[in-house]
């Protein structure tokens, strides 16, 4: 029966002529949007002030006065439905909580819906719902009503998070069974890169839009919703399925061997959280996540507090001195912020370089490198901290940042070597729970430990060394977890007759293909519009990238 649904998988299985490099652009382009999740604090403090007095001079906030964490709760109690006080930073940080707990649970929930629908009506349903969600939140800041800014980007929008970045995941590991790592680490790359390209761009808009009294902000998420909407549809109207038996040109799929790490049969979704692979590698992720989201939250002040006045040519002044100058303030934080822009290049170029590593090297050893360095990193810019060695210091953490984007680059492409492909975006899905814990544990401790040794009278430079020490305790749990992981065990995975009627739910069966399966022949028109692709998606992340490298600049003036 031929499909009539335009967003059916059907329509979406390629001929024999299509050219696989169309896929990852398609993914970028989705990645590149959602991942403006993680530049949305460029909204905070033009949402701090946003309602103003007679006097021109902004309100007092929902939570003046408040200093226990039970009355600062209290103040977002308040914040969530009153229309007379303006919102603090800790009402708005919690949308990043929400970013990650919603975007974990339903890629968890929706994931084996997604691997049977397929990536282009999941690429939709994503772009739908994140600029849905934008537009809502448009309206909840114009009314100034928090709990539908929450509602719309950070629950709405949350959910074309989760679908939006493991849509290309199953399709891609199957697109490229010969450079899985690298593969998903192109499309993963968008997803960090996408606050390097959305902040400027959300700054700019703010400036353009902002008047006498109004920051300009609801103009903003309706401006970035429209611009998102038209890559985000797309990239998924772009997306294709390789046919049933498709294989890259001159490859020879590897034969099953004796406690190989690569299987070559598949375990299904419902029955990969009952092995103990699964759970090894949620804590591996979790570890790895942990360990560097809680610093990268906090690169900014934590330069300025270890190193003080050496930011800006100062070094006999620390940091308490320094911020009662705000000239030599603004200087410092200019630097800080260089930093950040550098900790984001290291980011993105890590997934893509790490997964692509993994790829020669092996994904248990590529995450072995990860832990073990890791470490040792931790350990040096403890020390680097300790006798001020900002170059030896920024180094650490940067490198600590390129294995931080890798793990997450890497991971899928272990899931599909351990469990299979015909699962693995429903695998994923799932395994990306253990990244809404680290949103919260990371942080989590990092603030904690931070403030309770400020609290006590520690000197700022003396703060972080301690920190470093159990994020790298962290990292030694995540590599026993990962030295423990085997092969799955042979009953884990599905019989024949279990996938062919998997594949058939999934409309893969081979009457459902367009010509026959066999490897690509690639064309000169194929060729350019691979290029256009690649361009279309390249300019953006390439302006994002020149904009970081100018912030960064700052860091080694």
């Amino acid at each position: 029966m031929e499909p009539t649904g335009l967003l059916a998988k059907e329509r979406t299985i390629a001929g024999p002529d299509f050219n696989r490099w169309l896929v990852p652009p398609a993914a970028l382009a989705i990645h590149l949007c959602i991942g403006m999740a993680y530049g949305f604090s460029v909204f905070w403090k033009p949402l701090g002030h946003a309602l103003q007095g007679p006097d021109g001079n902004p309100i007092a906030n929902c939570a003046a006065g408040a200093v226990t964490m039970t009355s600062k709760m209290a103040g977002i109690g308040r914040a969530l439905f009153a229309t007379d006080c303006n919102w603090t930073q800790f009402d708005l940080g919690w949308m990043y909580t929400l970013f990650f707990v919603v975007l974990g649970c339903a890629a968890a929930l929706w994931g084996g819906w997604l691997e049977r629908a397929g990536p282009r009506k999941a690429g939709v349903v994503a772009a739908s719902c994140w600029c849905g969600g934008l537009l809502i939140s448009a309206c909840g800041v114009a009314w100034h009503q928090l709990w539908v800014v929450w509602l719309g980007a950070g629950v709405i929008g949350g959910v074309g998070l989760g679908l939006g970045y493991i849509s290309p995941v199953s399709t891609l590991v199957k697109w490229f069974p010969d450079r899985r790592g690298m593969a998903t680490g192109m499309a993963i790359m968008g997803f960090g890169g996408g606050a390097m390209i959305g902040s400027p761009l959300a700054t700019f808009l703010m400036g353009k839009f902002a008047t006498a009294g109004q920051p300009g902000v609801w103009q903003t998420f309706v401006a970035l919703a429209l611009i998102y909407a038209v890559f985000m549809f797309a990239g998924a109207f772009s997306y294709r399925v390789p046919a049933p038996g498709w294989t890259p040109a001159g490859r020879t799929p590897p034969t099953a061997a004796p406690n190989s790490m690569i299987a070559t049969r598949h375990v299904h979704f419902r029955q990969a959280h009952h092995t103990p692979q699964f759970w090894l590698l949620w804590l591996v992720l979790c570890m790895n996540v942990s360990a560097g989201i809680g610093i990268i939250g906090a690169a900014s002040p934590m330069l300025q507090e270890t190193f003080g006045g050496a930011l800006v040519g100062k070094a006999a002044i620390g940091f308490a001195d320094l911020r009662q100058d705000a000239a030599l303030l603004a200087g410092a934080v200019a630097v800080g912020a260089g930093f950040v822009g550098l900790i984001s290049l290291f980011n993105i170029g890590g997934r893509i370089f790490w997964a692509s590593s993994s790829d020669k090297l092996g994904r248990k050893p590529t995450y072995v490198v990860f832990f073990v360095l890791g470490i040792a990193l931790y350990l040096l810019a403890a020390y680097a901290a300790s006798v001020k060695s900002m170059a030896l210091f920024v180094t650490s953490l940067c490198v600590l940042a390129s294995m931080y984007g890798g793990g997450f680059a890497t991971i899928p492409a272990y899931l599909a070597d351990l469990f299979g492909t015909q699962f693995v975006g429903a695998i994923h899905g799932r395994l990306l729970t253990a990244w809404s814990t680290a949103g919260i544990l990371g942080p989590l401790m990092v603030n904690y430990m931070h403030d309770v040794r400020l609290e006590s009278g520690q000197p700022f430079d003396q703060l972080y060394p301690p920190i470093f020490q159990v994020l790298a305790g962290m990292l030694a749990i995540g590599l026993i977890a990962n030295l423990l992981v085997r092969p799955v065990a042979a009953r884990h995975f599905m019989s024949d007759e279990e996938l062919s009627r998997e594949k058939e739910l999934a409309h893969e069966t081979p009457s459902a293909a367009k010509g026959e399966a066999t490897a690509a022949t690639i064309h000169t028109t194929a060729q350019v519009r691979v290029i256009l692709a690649w361009v279309a998606v390249g300019i953006p992340l390439a302006y994002g990238v020149w904009v970081t490298l100018l912030k960064s600049a700052a860091l080694f003036r």
